[in-house]
Order: structure tokens, then sequence, then C-alpha cells
């Protein structure tokens, strides 16, 4: 970049230069290692339909997830992002594609399908219990929590999903982050100022009240995007089926874990 360009970018307004500063990748690294895991061939049918809503390449950029990279894909689901950021890390890098036996379950069949035949080398699937998953203390450069988070706080009535320990989850990953490791959130907003009382009832999540908790636990917002935003969204009706299914509003914020990680847990507010 030129010095002019610096000198028109320091010129902004306050507001429009640190909404610049946060759509800003976190590591310098070409545009096209992001578009070329979406465009890889062998992708699944269901994986092409499923990019135009989830703009992958936009939200991985933001990450800066590089090749060689350790990442853990938490709560992966049947792994649409895992093999996603496998392209990306390379063959030097490696994917832990953690999921707990409700979401092996939930997602048997495409799961099985995407990791036949050893088709993605660097993935690792592994299915632990979330509260003791004995991650190594900074083996992690990224973690991805995407459209789960609310799923830490999900009391479920009918005993399909176990008691998660939410405070205990998001310390583990932290301590598993090296210095400067980032971890990815993407999730169905709730109404601001409900907590996360949504969670069992709409499988949604306050945006401020997530900030706020991941902070407590030795997080720092680095970034941020309104790509995934739907204006539309009442914030009233279940994410993950009927009407809303894939027309969700969703927050997309990036952390950094600091320097410290805090060894105690405060209760966001």
């Amino acid at each position: 970049m030129t010095r002019s360009f610096f000198s028109r970018l320091l010129r902004q307004p306050a507001p429009l230069l640190c909404a610049l500063c946060l759509a800003a990748p976190i590591h310098a690294i070409a545009a096209d290692a992001y578009d070329a895991a979406v465009a890889h061939p062998g992708r699944s049918a269901a994986d092409l339909k499923r990019d135009p809503l989830d703009h992958p390449a936009d939200i991985l950029r933001l990450t800066g997830i590089k090749p060689g990279m350790r990442v853990a894909d938490v709560l992966a689901g049947d792994g649409y992002y895992s093999e996603l950021v496998g392209y990306v890390v390379g063959r030097k890098g490696t994917v832990l594609m953690i999921n707990n036996l409700a979401f092996d379950h939930w997602s048997e069949g495409p799961l099985q399908a995407r990791l036949a035949s050893g088709r993605l080398g660097n993935v690792q699937h592994e299915t632990l219990d979330l509260n003791y998953m004995n991650l190594a203390p900074r083996s992690l450069d990224a973690v991805l929590l995407v459209k789960v988070y609310h799923d830490l706080y999900w009391v479920d009535s009918e005993g399909v999903w176990p008691k998660i320990d939410t405070g205990g989850v998001l310390d583990q990953l932290a301590r598993a982050l090296k210095p400067g490791g980032v971890l990815l959130l993407v999730d169905h907003s709730a109404k601001p100022g409900t907590g996360n009382t949504a969670a069992t009832t709409l499988h949604r999540i306050d945006e401020r009240y997530a900030i706020k908790d991941f902070e407590s636990h030795g997080f720092k917002v680095v970034a941020k995007s309104d790509l995934l935003r739907r204006p539309d969204d009442a914030r009233e009706q279940i994410s993950f089926r009927g009407p809303m299914l894939g027309k969700t509003d969703r927050f997309v914020v990036v952390f950094r874990k600091t320097e410290k990680t805090l060894l105690f847990r405060k209760t966001p507010k």
C-alpha cells in the first residue's frame, strides 16, 4: 500500500476508521486462500448449497487462519467448516473436529460421508465430553464456534442434551489457545438484553452477553462483521427449523486470547 493510501485513511472520520480496522483481517494472507478452499473440487452438493447463506470465505478471512495452523472446530456437526479449514491449513496443519455424542448422532450420515475413505487427511474427528476435553495447553492457533455457543446454555428437559459447564468450556478453550490465538464466534441473535435466556427456547443468544462472557474468560474482541445480518429477523422464532431456517440474523465476532488468561470466572451482566 502507498503512503497516500495511509494518508487518506488517517483523514477518515473516527467511526469509519474504527469500522475499517475491525473489518480488516487479523493476518495479512492472500485472499484467494479462502476462496480456493470454497472452490475446492469434491465438496458436496449440500455444502455448495449452504455457501451463499454462510459466506464461509469471507468469514474465515476474518480469522487469518493460514497454512500449518492447528485449529479446533468445536461442535462441528457434520464438519462443513472443518473441511474448509482443512484446505486452508494444508498438509502441515491440523483440524480437530470436535463433537459430543449428541452432535455425532444428529450429524450421522453426512458426517460419515465427509470422512469416508480418509478424504480429509488432516481432519481428526473426536467425540468428547465438552466438560472434559483435555486439550493440551497452548496447543491451538484458532478455535471455531459456529452457531453452537448458545447450545452451551441449552437446558434440555428431555435429557438428550447433557448439562454443560459453560464457564468451564470457555476456560478450557482459553487455556488451549496459544497467546494471541483467535476464536471465531458466529451465532443466532436473540433480542438485546435477553442474556442467555433464549438459548433453550429459541436456540439464540444475546450478542452483548456473548461478548462479555468471552471477555470474562480472557478474550478480547478484534474483529466483527455484519455480513450475516438479517434486519428482517424479529428474533422471536426458533433458529434451526421452520420459517427462520437459514434466515436468522447472525452476529460474527473474532476474539483474540489475551496474554494472561483469566483463571477465575466472572459472570457477565
